[in-house]
């Protein structure tokens, strides 16, 4: 779980305009640092069932909206990925 300063510092890198706390490149980036803090998580407990079926839904949801921005915008896509490091 991420506190409110890291989130808040996520969104202020990753917005699109200044009111910006809700686009997809958001919620990506943000579902994205989740991911990496469980799958560190996972390394060290690998028998964490219920965290591991957490990360895969998170897994999920991030492929929804990383489809959902490719069909919208390619060049916000391919910018986007290459800011999180994402393989595509």
């Amino acid at each position: 779980m991420l506190s409110i300063k890291e989130k808040s510092k996520l969104i202020e890198k990753h917005r699109t305009h200044d009111t910006d706390t809700g686009s997809v490149e958001v919620q990506v980036a943000i579902v994205t640092e989740e991911i990496n803090r469980l799958a560190e998580h996972l390394k060290e407990h690998p028998k964490d069932n219920h965290s591991r079926r957490g990360l895969l839904k998170m897994v999920a949801e991030r492929k929804r909206l990383l489809a959902y921005l490719s069909n919208e915008d390619e060049k916000r896509y391919q910018s986007l990925i290459q800011k999180l490091g994402l393989k595509k």
